[in-house]
């Protein structure tokens, strides 16, 4: 099976001379549940936006589904990245005072999808996460796991194979955090690659795949059985 993303010896460096992340190697297969774990400044984010094709890297290469996103044009990644890439963020990302069907809607902009045909497929989406009764509610009328949900029938909108959720259960109590890993490991079992970009080592023991970063390398990559996990 082939990796749905893989990162090659990827370096990324900022301007000063920061190294962020360092000859990082990483496949990425089809259907995974797994977690990528590490304290603040490790380069979990550095990593998130690689992976998302979101950046590139200073040295390396990242593939998407076998295509060196370092061969295509800044038009080419995002047109792959609006097909084969979902986002999950902690801090929701909901633009104020839009209503949730337009919000999850949105996610398929930039896929060249009609608008009504767009409305059609948010609504089925938010309905299909316990949320049709919200369709026109705003983000401010919403509770947090509400939001949440939200912004997981953004990601999921468009049908990608992958999805990236940054420290999802960050900002909700534990048992929205609950329901919300519940969703993410329902779509895993219909096929969807889900990696959780995470701080929380008990939310990472969870899934069956745990990968540690430390000063922007990786110093474990498990694989384990997890009794009582999110699957």
């Amino acid at each position: 099976m082939s990796p749905a993303i893989e990162l090659d010896g990827a370096t990324r460096t900022y301007p000063g001379g920061v190294t962020a992340l360092c000859d990082v190697s990483l496949q990425i297969y089809p259907g995974e549940l797994m977690a990528i774990v590490g304290p603040s400044g490790s380069g979990k984010s550095t990593m998130l936006h690689l992976l998302g094709t979101l950046d590139r890297p200073t040295t390396g290469s990242v593939r998407v589904h076998g295509r060196d996103t370092g061969e295509l044009s800044d038009r080419q990644v995002s047109a792959l990245r609006a097909r084969r890439i979902g986002f999950v963020f902690q801090r929701f990302h909901l633009t104020a005072g839009v209503p949730a069907r337009d919000v999850v809607a949105d996610g398929l902009l930039y896929a060249g999808v009609p608008l009504r045909q767009r409305r059609l497929r948010a609504e089925r989406t938010l309905t299909g996460l316990g949320l049709g009764h919200r369709l026109r509610h705003r983000p401010h009328e919403l509770s947090g796991g509400e939001r949440q949900r939200v912004a997981i029938a953004r990601a999921i909108v468009g049908a990608p194979s992958i999805v990236l959720a940054d420290e999802p259960t960050g900002n909700l109590d534990t048992r929205s955090g609950d329901d919300v890993m519940d969703l993410l490991a329902g779509l895993n079992r219909t096929g969807t690659a889900i990696v959780v970009i995470t701080h929380n080592p008990v939310l990472a023991a969870r899934l069956p795949r745990r990968v540690e970063l430390v000063d922007g390398r990786i110093v474990s990559d498990t694989r384990q059985s997890v009794p009582g996990g999110v699957r």
